[in-house]
């Protein structure tokens, strides 16, 4: 059984995501690139006690970046968005 910080690396806090919290109860998660959906569903429920209604993953390409005439690639990620069951609610910022 993994940790769920082996699952979870960190939340997407990003202008769209924070529209897609408000709006549709869906968040976003980088998650680790082995982690499966069952996985993510149970490390989201045990981290933030709340029900989860769907998963859905995807694989997000790395951009190549230059550096003069250099090219280096940065490492592809997975990437979870979690939606809850009505009336659920995740609070990244306490207090602010």
């Amino acid at each position: 059984m993994k940790s769920v910080f082996e699952v979870i690396t960190r939340p997407i806090i990003s202008e769209k995501s924070t529209v897609q919290n408000e709006l549709l109860r869906t968040y976003a998660f980088q998650v680790a690139p082995a982690a499966n959906k069952q996985e993510i569903r149970e490390a989201i429920e045990g981290l933030f006690k709340v029900k989860v209604e769907k998963v859905r993953t995807m694989l997000v390409h790395g951009k190549y970046k230059r550096s003069g005439r250099f090219v280096s690639k940065r490492n592809n990620w997975k990437k979870a968005l979690v939606t809850l069951k009505e009336g659920q609610k995740i609070e990244f910022f306490q207090g602010v």
